[in-house]
């Protein structure tokens, strides 16, 4: 008689029941109810409500200030990477404890430290007010905000990766006359690409619906540094609710197509790789 492999987990039907119940439960369901919600509006109500010059900016600024962050971080997040995997020095297990730092740190905790650091009177936005440089109540202080909290998903995203590319393959492609840089550019980062792209994929998710770290160092002017997520507080203090989940249902579809695209790209990148291995 063959041996039958037994498995921790029940039988697949059940398994995947579970897991389709539970994600009903915490994802689909809380979806379905934001979209039956936004449905009782007629569509030119839910146009009027979504092109209104005040909602309009604060979709742009969260925009454009989500991806500034995520890019900043997919760049000062692959360095930070790099440097705690590929080297030793002292307190390393320090620094790469202050990485998980955002992810411990209420966001309004965050919010107000940053603030009081990047004011005007602050330790270091007086400094960079001789400069003429305002963080605090700016775009630019949104910007700060997301960076803090977005990067320890490129760092994490990236460290495994880092930690399983053979050290061999940079020797070999020295080996072979290949520059230092020309090794980063063709053999290391085409693998570290995909990792690379879904951490600045989560880290732009994350920017996007932020709250609490950026609704103190934005100054919540509207026309000018009002996030989406706030407009969408207000308008819930307003009663306003179906306004309100029109707007979270404008910012779930470009988060989910931000990710769609995100996960594309990496699956491209993925693909390409192993192709030419």
């Amino acid at each position: 008689m063959g041996l039958r492999k037994k498995n921790v987990l029940p039988g697949f039907g059940l398994s995947l029941g579970y897991t389709v119940f539970y994600l009903s439960l915490v994802v689909l369901i809380p979806f379905a109810a934001l979209f039956s919600r936004t449905a009782q509006m007629s569509f030119m109500e839910f146009w009027d409500t979504i092109s209104s010059p005040r909602v309009v900016a604060s979709f742009w600024l969260s925009l454009y200030t989500s991806l500034s962050a995520a890019s900043l971080n997919a760049v000062m997040g692959l360095l930070v990477a790099w440097v705690l995997v590929r080297y030793h020095f002292p307190l390393k297990t320090l620094v790469d404890a202050l990485v998980d730092l955002p992810f411990a740190l209420p966001t309004a905790v965050a919010g107000i430290s940053l603030t009081t650091l990047y004011s005007v009177n602050g330790p270091l936005g007086k400094h960079l007010a001789r400069w003429g440089i305002e963080v605090a109540y700016t775009p630019l202080g949104i910007i700060v905000a997301l960076t803090f909290i977005g990067l320890p998903f490129v760092v994490r995203t990236l460290q495994p990766v880092l930690e399983d590319l053979d050290v061999e393959i940079e020797e070999a492609a020295a080996s072979l006359g290949a520059s230092r840089m020309k090794s980063l550019l063709y053999v290391v980062f085409p693998n570290l690409l995909p990792a690379l792209l879904t951490g600045f994929a989560l880290s732009f998710a994350r920017a996007f619906g932020e709250y609490g770290s950026v609704v103190f160092i934005s100054g919540n002017m509207p026309m000018r540094t009002e996030i989406c997520p706030l407009l969408i507080m207000t308008k819930l203090e307003q009663f306003d609710y179906i306004g309100a989940t029109a707007i979270a249902v404008v910012m779930l579809l470009v988060s989910f197509m931000m990710l769609f695209t995100i996960n594309l790209l990496g699956w491209w990148s993925r693909k390409r790789t192993s192709s030419a291995a």
